[in-house]
């Protein structure tokens, strides 16, 4: 469209997002000024990885042939106020939107729990979380919470997401 001198155009446009690799969106305008050719930096737009991550299932054997595949790794340090180990993992599986593939014996009590979980992003990519937590002699949880994804966008947005959530008390439920 041929745009004159204080014209004003509103155009819309879909985008087609294929990758999570930075949780952002970045986008230029091209334009043509008779001779001379323009760019138009445009703002950046940032994506919640909750947003596009779903719970998925994978079998034992598919989990450890991708854990051993997957070179991206983050490693989060549990920090929490919550003092319950399945409390603590019901929690985390809650507020990152991923499955927990590892069945537990709530029926006796542990003082160390371990567990897997999984989900797949609408773009298809993969994230695994190991989780690893004992209760210390203070009644405090401790361990260590291992991230692994083929991207590291992914590895480091689930990173950010546990860390912010952990800290938080789990949301009560109502019936």
């Amino acid at each position: 469209k041929l745009m004159y001198p204080l014209d004003q155009t509103n155009i819309r446009a879909s985008i087609k997002v294929s990758s999570t690799e930075t949780g952002h969106i970045f986008g230029t305008i091209v334009y043509e000024d008779g001779n001379t050719k323009g760019y138009i930096n445009l703002n950046d737009i940032h994506m919640d990885i909750m947003d596009y991550i779903r719970p998925a299932f994978c079998t034992d054997d598919v989990f450890r042939s991708m854990w051993a595949e997957f070179e991206w790794e983050n490693k989060v340090a549990i920090s929490t106020t919550i003092e319950d180990l399945t409390v603590f993992l019901d929690h985390i599986v809650a507020a990152t939107n991923m499955r927990c593939l590892t069945e537990q014996d709530r029926s006796h009590v542990n003082n160390f729990l371990a567990a897997n979980l999984y989900a797949r992003s609408v773009f298809g990519e993969d994230a695994l979380v190991n989780v690893s937590v004992e209760k210390k002699s203070d009644g405090k949880l401790g361990g260590y919470i291992r991230i692994r994804s083929k991207t590291q966008g992914i590895a480091l947005s689930l990173g950010d997401r546990i860390t912010n959530v952990q800290r938080a008390l789990p949301e009560k439920k109502s019936f």
